[in-house]
């Protein structure tokens, strides 16, 4: 339906969703929500173990396979900024159901693409999807539950944040070691057709909309934006090895229109029709959330390309052991973020900020220490610590985040939230990937594998420093309810 209501009209934190929506109901919206959130996050790190099948099959060169991931997180970077909007056009289950069905147009064509082109578009088609239904799944937590019991839900929700990219490899792993690379995707295939069918039939919740305005100029700059602040992150390596000034200009052109998109969108803010409303940056507490987040996501997926690399490339493990060493940490994350969650409605968000940043910076650190003699079972026992810091981290800043916002704003801060998650993850990449072919080259070391874990140290050193961010931001998080800190001003 169509409402010209705002979504500060509605009754915040009522888990009635309007009156309406009844707690099984919700549960069971979350619930698909949830796995189809999984299922497509898991897509976006498969292919880090399968490149060199691709690259076989296809014949290309390892910078052209790059671009399947490259162009998914491209893809992603362009449409989350234009979910604001979309949350407030189109109601849950419109959103839902387009999201999966391009989706499973994509992974379909993944099954049988017969060519490296085919292959891309369906990659940019699966992201496009995902892009819709990770600010979707958080909009409609903090929106339709309680607040007493929005922790635990973010638990869950966290899970498939933060496990599900280091948990890919792993599953991965095990499939093209078995299968084929063909296989990941027609297993995905029949699970979202299964999820497709689920929200079908349950995604029924009741949701106001308003005819937001869209403002085309709006998503042309942000085009250039964040698709050239990431595509310059993504391939800043290629400066380093091969001293190619395209990601620089890609960079420069990214920062002059970005800083374009935010002067347009404050002054379409006035009148309510920014594309994506800058004004959940006036709550203190969502900064410094945010600010948290950006340097875990950063540290997080700069570790899940690297750690890999020194498993194979340092130590010569398979790939198949080399996922297996690496799902610890991402079930231990799994196991803790819902217990985290439960933590959080009871004792506030401070008790676990701390220590949780303490730890993420510890097993960051701890990593600096490794070489061509480490034990694989302290390795991951670091990899561990660093996960457990993790969960500790994003769920109650992905509660409290959104949580300080009024509810007209739950959209664009979701919005903003997992686009500055992408730009974290193709930074984290960047600078990690870049330390350590710099540390590698500089080691002077008297084997490949002897430099190549010196630069492991100085990546996982540069790690340490970001994660250092987290350790200085989080006691400056505010508590709920602490009204020392201002809400947003709604001009």
């Amino acid at each position: 339906m169509t409402d010209v209501r705002q979504r500060e009209d509605l009754p915040a934190g009522d888990a009635s969703g309007e009156g309406t929506t009844s707690t099984r109901t919700l549960t069971t919206v979350i619930g698909v929500l949830v796995f189809a959130a999984l299922l497509m996050i898991l897509n976006e790190t498969v292919l880090s173990v399968a490149l060199p099948q691709l690259m076989q099959d296809f014949s290309v060169t390892a910078s052209t396979a790059q671009w399947l991931t490259t162009g998914f997180m491209l893809t992603m970077a362009v449409v989350i900024p234009t979910t604001g909007f979309m949350l407030q056009r189109f109601t849950t289950r419109t959103l839902f159901l387009v999201a999966i069905t391009l989706f499973l147009v994509g992974t379909a064509l993944a099954v049988v693409a017969p060519t490296f082109a085919i292959m891309l578009l369906a990659r940019i088609v699966q992201a496009a999807g995902t892009a819709v239904v990770l600010p979707l799944l958080m909009t409609t937590t903090i929106s339709e539950v309680p607040v007493q019991h929005r922790g635990t839900v973010m638990g869950l929700n966290s899970v498939v944040i933060s496990v599900a990219p280091a948990v890919g490899p792993t599953l991965a792993g095990i499939v093209v070691d078995a299968l084929s690379w063909r296989w990941l995707f027609g297993i995905m295939l029949v699970l979202g057709v299964l999820v497709f069918g689920a929200g079908f039939f349950f995604v029924r919740i009741r949701s106001l909309t308003r005819n937001a305005p869209l403002d085309v100029p709006s998503i042309v700059i942000s085009v250039f934006a964040f698709g050239g602040v990431v595509y310059g992150l993504a391939n800043i390596g290629t400066l380093v090895s091969e001293g190619a000034l395209t990601p620089v200009v890609s960079l420069i052109v990214g920062i002059l229109a970005l800083a374009l998109f935010v002067t347009r969108q404050q002054k379409l803010a006035q009148n309510g029709s920014a594309l994506l409303d800058l004004k959940p940056f006036t709550s203190p507490t969502f900064r410094v959330s945010v600010g948290i987040v950006v340097a875990c996501m950063a540290t997080m997926l700069g570790t899940v390309i690297v750690l890999p690399i020194y498993f194979q490339s340092v130590l010569g493990l398979s790939v198949l052991t080399t996922g297996l060493l690496l799902l610890p940490g991402g079930l231990v994350q799994g196991v803790i973020s819902p217990i985290v969650g439960s933590l959080y409605d009871r004792v506030g968000p401070r008790p676990l900020l701390v220590p949780g940043a303490l730890l993420l910076a510890g097993g960051q650190w701890s990593l600096t220490q490794i070489g061509t003699d480490t034990a694989v079972g302290l390795v991951v026992a670091m990899h561990v610590m660093f996960c457990i810091g993790m969960a500790m981290l994003m769920t109650p800043l992905m509660t409290l985040s959104l949580g300080s916002l009024p509810p007209r704003l739950y959209g664009h801060g979701s919005a903003i939230m997992n686009t500055l998650q992408q730009l974290a993850g193709a930074a984290g990449i960047a600078v990690l990937v870049a330390a350590m072919t710099i540390g590698a080259e500089k080691a002077g070391a008297p084997s490949e594998a002897g430099a190549l874990a010196s630069g492991m140290q100085t990546a996982f050193v540069v790690g340490g420093c970001i994660a250092l961010v987290a350790v200085v931001l989080a006691p400056f998080v505010r508590a709920p309810g602490d009204r020392s800190t201002p809400e947003p001003v709604d001009a």
